[in-house]
This record gives structure tokens, sequence and C-alpha cells, in this order.
């Protein structure tokens, strides 16, 4: 996909690193064998390898479509290094951003280690949320300050009230946070495409701001936005990828078409979760399987519903 660069580098000092470019990121989910719940390497690296091919922009593990609360440190691990080696095997240099989030400085920062040694190449950090009420902003931002000091890969911030208890940054916290050298971006699952506009406008020109969800990818785009980081991405990468390949050709009419197949698939994977996400990939790939317990994929009647919703979206991936 041609879309313009936002820069080569964020240029902020010893935290220099090349900035992300415009365009589709895929939070990927996890895959697990059927019988023993064990993390599926050789799926991982296949689906890896298939979205790289349909010409996203990068990829995220461990991210919430990525079951992170079901997995353990080396687990993780795994999943970041089998994502980065796939990737490597087709000479493809997409970054890989991890999911480190945790409820506490420490943990958050050995994440950020642990994947930076995986081969991740940015963290992305959801905020403390479990001790809500005795935490300020004013710690908030300290937590990220000092992760982003100690964090050998940059951050992106992850904005997402409906992971984090309704713990909601605002765009003045946001704002503040860019002038870190070691935070280069945010995802806004948040939906709020004013708090967007207004991020977009407040921080550097380098600090990439993406929309958390494919159901906005050219309302982001309207205000500045980087592009979106999205689950939806898994099952239809073309399709959310051809949003912005219109926009910038200047195609508004065809791009605002595109839009609002993408949004309607991307509703049917709102409803479902990520579950939803994986039972579309079996049902049109031949593989995904289920998550770990206590979820539990849908039944034959829910599934195929789920693949009659899903049907327009996919019958558009197919076709570009």
């Amino acid at each position: 996909m041609t879309v313009p660069t936002n820069g080569t580098s964020n240029g902020k000092g010893p935290f220099q690193q090349d900035a992300l470019k415009p365009g589709v990121y895929v939070p990927t989910v996890a895959f697990f064998s059927p019988v023993t719940e064990e993390v599926d390497l050789v799926t991982t690296a296949k689906h890896a390898i298939r979205l790289a091919r349909s010409g996203v922009a990068g990829i995220v593990t461990q991210g919430s479509n990525g079951e992170a609360v079901h997995l353990d440190h080396a687990e993780r691990m795994a999943i970041t290094q089998t994502t980065r080696d796939a990737l490597d095997s087709i000479s493809s240099t997409i970054p890989v951003i991890v999911g480190c989030g945790a409820q506490s400085t420490r943990e958050t920062i050995k994440l950020c280690k642990e994947a930076a040694s995986s081969g991740g190449t940015y963290a992305l950090i959801l905020p403390p949320n479990y001790y809500g009420s005795l935490l300020s902003t004013s710690l908030i931002i300290e937590h990220f300050r000092a992760v982003a000091d100690a964090s050998p890969v940059p951050l992106l911030i992850y904005n997402y009230p409906g992971a984090c208890s309704g713990l909601d940054l605002s765009s003045d916290t946001i704002i503040t946070l860019s002038s870190h050298p070691n935070i280069v971006g945010v995802k806004l699952t948040c939906g709020n495409t004013g708090k967007l506009a207004r991020i977009v406008a407040g921080a550097s020109p380098s600090f990439a701001t993406f929309g958390g969800s494919a159901d906005f990818t050219l309302q982001t785009l309207i205000v500045g936005g980087h592009g979106v980081i999205a689950g939806t991405a898994n099952i239809a990468p073309k399709a959310c990828a051809s949003i912005m390949e219109l926009y910038y050709q200047g195609k508004l009419d065809e791009a605002k078409r595109v839009q609002q197949i993408v949004a309607r698939g991307d509703w049917v994977a709102i409803r479902g979760g990520f579950i939803s996400v994986k039972t579309a990939l079996e049902a049109f790939e031949g593989y995904g399987g289920g998550p770990r317990s206590p979820c539990v994929a849908p039944g034959n009647a829910e599934a195929t519903t789920q693949k009659k919703e899903f049907a327009e979206l996919m019958a558009f991936e197919r076709s570009l």
C-alpha cells in the first residue's frame, strides 16, 4: 500500500527509533491445540506470514485479541519470537508490537524487556486500573514515564476503557505523555474521534495516532491519524487496508463505500469479541480454533450465523 510517510525517525535523543509507518496493524489472535490448549506455534507462524503477504503495516502480539491474560510469560515470549521468525523467513521487515500492560510498573517493565528479547519492536501498554480508585492521573503519567525510561523498545499507549474498568485517558494526558522520547504512539480503542483529532493536533508529527477498530478507519484518516490497529484485519486485511489506499488516492466516495462494508463486518467482531474472529478464521481460512477456557467457542448454530454475517466482508476480501 502506498501511503505518505510520517518520517523515518523520531529524532528524540537516546531513544531514537524509526517512526511507525501509516497503515493497518493487526492484533493477532492466539492459537491453541484443541486437545491440550497448548500454544500452537505452527499456526502462529502460518498466520503471521499470511498477514504479512497481504500487505499489512505491522503485527501486534498479546493485544486484547491475543488472549494475553490467558498466557504466561514464557508463552508470550514464544508467540512473539515465532511471529518475528516467521516474518524473517519471508524477508518481511514489518514491526512486531507486543502487548506489555500489567498492573504494576515493575512487571510492565519486565514484560517490555521480555518483548525486546523475543524480537518485539515496540510495546503496547494499557494503563494500570485494578486499583483505579487509588491512582490519580499524575500517578498514571508517572507509571508510563517510568516504564518508558526503562524499556528497551519504544512504547505505544493503549487507551481501552472496556478492558480497564472504564479508565479512559484524556487527550490532555496522552499529549503530555507524547513528549517522552520513548513514547511514540497511541492506540485509541475508546472510539473517540474527537480525542483522536486533538492528539494529532497536539502531539509531534512523528507521534503515531491509531484508531483502535476497523469501523472508524476513514474517520481516523480524515482528522490526520496514521491508521488503525484492528482485530478484524485478522480475517480481512486487504479490505481494511483498501480503505486507506482509496483515501490516499483521493477516491473518497469509494473509500466511504468500503468503510461501510468493513464497519458492518467489524460489528460482528465487536459483538463476538476475539472468539468471533477465530471462528471466522476457521470458517473462511481453515484454521483458528477455540479460545482457552473458561472462554468457549460458539456452538454450530451461532457459528453458522456469524459466518453469514461476515459473508459480505469476506466476499469483498476475496475480490481484492
